[in-house]
C-alpha cells in the first residue's frame, strides 16, 4: 500500500514513517526542504535502510495544491505535520499559528480531494483541542477526560497553539462531512515523550523536557502535572487507525494518570541518583505563584494549571486501536537517554 506522512521529519512523522518501513508499506513523506541535512538525515538514513520504500517530496502546508505530486497513488494520509511556535516567540497568534494550521489542513484535504485514490485520512490532533486549561477538563462528567468533548475555551489571545489545532481538526471533520469517499480518523495525543530521532526536532514536548533536564528546576520541581504518552505507542496508533476497517471518530492517546515534573524528575534519579540538575524535592506552590511571571508564566495560566490533575479515559485507544501503553518510567528513561546522547 501506498502511504503519504507530512511532516515526515518531525518528531512524531520520523517514528511513523519508520514503523511504516518496518510493516513493508511503500511510505512517501514531505518535509519543508530535502536540501536542509539535518532535518532530514534520519530519513535518509530510513531510505538506506528500506531501499525502495520511502520517497521524499518537499511540501508547503501554505501553498495550495503543494502536496498533489507526493499524493498521487496513495491510499491512506497522515496529517502529521503542524506549525509550531513556543509561546514566547508567537507576536501575532491569528498569522503564526491559527492561519498556517488551518491553511495547511485545508490544502492537505485539497489534495485528498485530487486524489481518488485516498480512502482515509489520519489527522494528527491533540488533547490541546479537547480542552484549553486544566480547569475544564474539572467541569467535564467525573472530572474524568473523553473524546466527546471539544476545547471551547481557548482563543488567539489565550493559548493560540491549543485554539489552532482544535479549529484545524474541526475543519478537517467538516470536510469529511461533505462527501462520502474519504473517512477520517483523529488522534489526540497528550505531551509526545520518548526518543528523538532528529535533533532539530521543534517539538513543544522536546523543548519542555530540555528545561527539566538541563536543570532549570534544580531548587525544586513544580506542580505542574501532564497528560503523556510515549512517541512509539502514537506511531502505533497511526497505523491501526488506517489498518482498522472499524476505526473512527476521535482517539485520546495518554496515559491514564498524568505525570508531573517531580514524577519525571524521579524517575531520572531512580538511575542517575548523582545528576545534580534533577531536582530532588517537590517545589511549594507559593514560590511558583510569586516567580512565575518572571519566568514567563501569567498569574491566570497558574491559577487554571498548578496542582491540577485529572484521570484520562483511554478507553477507546486500548479496545479499538489496540495500544498497550509503555509504562512511564521507560518513556522518561529512553527520552532522557536519547536527549544525552545528541549532546555527547
Amino acid at each position: 500500500m501506498n502511504v503519504l506522512v507530512t511532516g515526515g521529519s518531525g518528531f512524531v512523522g520520523c517514528h511513523l514513517v519508520g514503523r511504516l518501513l518496518e510493516r513493508g508499506y511503500q511510505v512517501r513523506a514531505t518535509v519543508r526542504s530535502v536540501s536542509n541535512s539535518v532535518k532530514v538525515r534520519p530519513l535518509k538514513e530510513l531510505q538506506e535502510r528500506h531501499p525502495g520504500q520511502l520517497e521524499l517530496f518537499e511540501a508547503d502546508l501554505l501553498r495550495d495544491g503543494s502536496f498533489d505530486d507526493a499524493m498521487k497513488g496513495c491510499e491512506v494520509v497522515f496529517h502529521v505535520a503542524s506549525p509550531f511556535l513556543m509561546p514566547e516567540k508567537i507576536k501575532d497568534g491569528q498569522r503564526d499559528v491559527v492561519e498556517p494550521a488551518l491553511t495547511g489542513t485545508r490544502n492537505v484535504v485539497g489534495s485528498i480531494e485530487r486524489t481518488p485514490t485516498v480512502r482515509r485520512l489520519v489527522f494528527t490532533s491533540t488533547v490541546g483541542a479537547i480542552f484549553g486549561d486544566y480547569v475544564d477538563v474539572l467541569d467535564m462528567e467525573g472530572r474524568v477526560l473523553r473524546e466527546s468533548y471539544f476545547n471551547t475555551t481557548s482563543t488567539v489571545e489565550n493559548n493560540p497553539y491549543h485554539f489552532a489545532k482544535t479549529v484545524a481538526e474541526q475543519a478537517a471533520w467538516e470536510a469529511e462531512k461533505g462527501q462520502d469517499r474519504w473517512r477520517m480518523v483523529a488522534v489526540n495525543p497528550g505531551l509526545v515523550l520518548g526518543p528523538s530521532l532528529t535533533p532539530a526536532s521543534e517539538s513543544g514536548s522536546l523543548f519542555l523536557l530540555d528545561e527539566l533536564f538541563k536543570g532549570y528546576f534544580f531548587y525544586g520541581a513544580p506542580d505542574f502535572s501532564f497528560t503523556t504518552v510515549d512517541v512509539r505507542d502514537v506511531a502505533d496508533a497511526h497505523i491501526a487507525a488506517a489498518e482498522k476497517d472499524d476505526a473512527h471518530g476521535r482517539y485520546i492517546l495518554a496515559a491514564e494518570r498524568m505525570s508531573s515534573f517531580y514524577d519525571m524528575a524521579r524517575i531520572i534519579r531512580g538511575r542517575y541518583p548523582r545528576s545534580l540538575r534533577i531536582p530532588r524535592t517537590r517545589l511549594p506552590h507559593w514560590p511558583v505563584r510569586v516567580l512565575g511571571p518572571a519566568f514567563g508564566l501569567t498569574q491566570d495560566y497558574i491559577r487554571k494549571h498548578l496542582g491540577i490533575r485529572f484521570e484520562v479515559d483511554n478507553g477507546r485507544s486500548v479496545r479499538e486501536l489496540g495500544i498497550n501503553y509503555r509504562p512511564i518510567e521507560e518513556t522518561v528513561l529512553d527520552h532522557y537517554e536519547a536527549w544525552r546522547a545528541q549532546r555527547s
